[in-house]
């Protein structure tokens, strides 16, 4: 199999809290990998390591083939959403892009196709301070695809999301998939993660509980939905 993204004995500390513990995963290429863990279990740590905006303490990883300290071998490959992004709130979702796009070097046709992408197109001119929460998210995920990038990395996209925002977001994971891209992808929303995850890792304070087909994963307990399998590993990790 092969892995867009490996990790082996990955840590990192901040201060006495170890927030990634010897994490060693993989996320197999051109799949949609979930990413879940209570609230503190090394989610987010562990995307900033692998996106080089905090180093690790020990270990390493590869990423599209490109080790952990050759950020200029891989970064341009990578689209990333990690936690609220940030925009211009007095200038329009169209400009913050144009922005952005004139900086990356893409071209301008990009902007138009991302806005279409995460169906911002009708409010592309308004100010994006007057956006709701989960309009934000959508532009958020627009900016992580300008480089139109082989390997998308988000951090909790369905957030703030309304229940057709959410059934929008799970179809735009799965046209990217189509395209040949890779998408690791946390969420605290299983139901959402089940009906469209190929592969899953599970994380609790740091460590791997279950990496894996999520198919493999729920079969484990027949009938059961993954929330309940997964609230089931979590228990039976903190015995």
């Amino acid at each position: 199999m092969q892995y867009c993204i490996e990790t082996h004995g990955l840590s990192k500390h901040f201060g006495k809290v170890t927030a990634v513990d010897g994490l060693t995963i993989g996320v197999p290429t051109g799949t949609i990998a979930g990413f879940i863990g209570p609230n503190g279990s090394g989610k987010t740590t562990t995307i900033r390591l692998l996106l080089g905006l905090v180093r690790p303490d020990a270990g390493s990883a590869t990423i599209l083939g490109q080790p952990l300290a050759n950020g200029l071998g891989y970064l341009p490959r990578v689209g990333a959403l990690v936690e609220a992004p940030a925009f211009y709130p007095s200038l329009s979702a169209r400009t913050n892009l144009d922005v952005l796009a004139r900086l990356g070097g893409y071209p301008s046709s990009r902007v138009r196709a991302v806005l279409e992408l995460v169906e911002l197109s009708d409010r592309a001119r308004d100010p994006v301070g007057g956006y709701s929460l989960g309009m934000k998210q959508r532009l958020g995920v627009a900016m992580a695809l300008l480089p139109d990038p082989v390997l998308l990395i988000l951090d909790e996209p369905a957030n703030g999301l309304d229940p057709l925002g959410i059934i929008a977001t799970r179809d735009l994971l799965r046209r990217l998939r189509e395209q040949g891209k890779t998408i690791f992808v946390s969420s605290h929303l299983l139901g959402e993660l089940e009906q469209v995850a190929d592969w899953l890792i599970v994380l609790d304070r740091g460590k791997a509980l279950y990496q894996g087909a999520a198919r493999a994963f729920l079969d484990q307990h027949p009938g059961a939905s993954l929330e309940e399998r997964f609230l089931t590993l979590l228990k039976g990790a903190q015995r």
